[in-house]
């Protein structure tokens, strides 16, 4: 009988992971908003039915890529923090790492603008709707500013909200360099105005 059950958990996980994938793979080449469920569950090779035993909406399937990929950067700053690195290079890593990742997955952006544009009034985003990315870099600042590192001077808030606007314009930059060099430029001049000069 426990057999039967792991199996059964196995399958559902195995056909969530399934449909996780085809609809990343939609979103990069149909952008979310031409992305249908219908396209999604082809994709995945599953009935259109299916999609609700996992998911309630197109959004929370974004939602839930989103987070894994929040927890992909979360993994490379913990490991990176076991090494004891400081926190201008922690906020550097996670910043450029983050880069990469929305970089790699346009579909997260207008997501990741989105929670920037709220980040004065934190209460107005639903926590399901929020993909935690600012949770992280405040994490990061608030670390060096206890540790004498970084000013102490500017709420840590505002200095998250500062990297979160950084990924804003870089969004609709006409820059004719890349979208992640373009943000490990910008984060540089960030950190040299925030790091403490002894």
């Amino acid at each position: 009988m426990a057999d039967k059950i792991s199996l059964r958990k196995q399958k559902k996980f195995q056909a969530r992971q399934t449909i996780l994938t085809a609809a990343a793979q939609q979103f990069k080449v149909h952008g979310f908003a031409n992305t249908s469920i219908a396209g999604i569950m082809q994709a995945a090779g599953l009935g259109v039915g299916t999609f609700y035993n996992y998911f309630n909406s197109k959004e929370e399937v974004l939602m839930t890529l989103a987070k894994n990929l929040r927890e992909d950067v979360e993994k490379n700053i913990s490991s990176a923090g076991a090494l004891n690195q400081s926190s201008t290079e922690l906020l550097e890593l996670c910043c450029v790492f983050t880069a990469k990742i929305i970089d790699e997955n346009r579909f997260i952006l207008p997501l990741f603008i989105s929670a920037s544009e709220h980040s004065d009034k934190p209460e107005q985003i639903p926590q399901s709707l929020s993909p935690g990315f600012g949770e992280l870099f405040e994490e990061i600042i608030l670390r060096g500013q206890k540790s004498g590192e970084f000013r102490d001077d500017v709420p840590t808030n505002i200095i998250s909200e500062i990297v979160h606007s950084i990924y804003q314009t870089t969004a609709f930059s006409k820059l004719e360099i890349s979208f992640q060099e373009n943000i490990r430029l910008k984060i540089k001049i960030l950190l040299d105005g925030i790091t403490r000069k002894f």
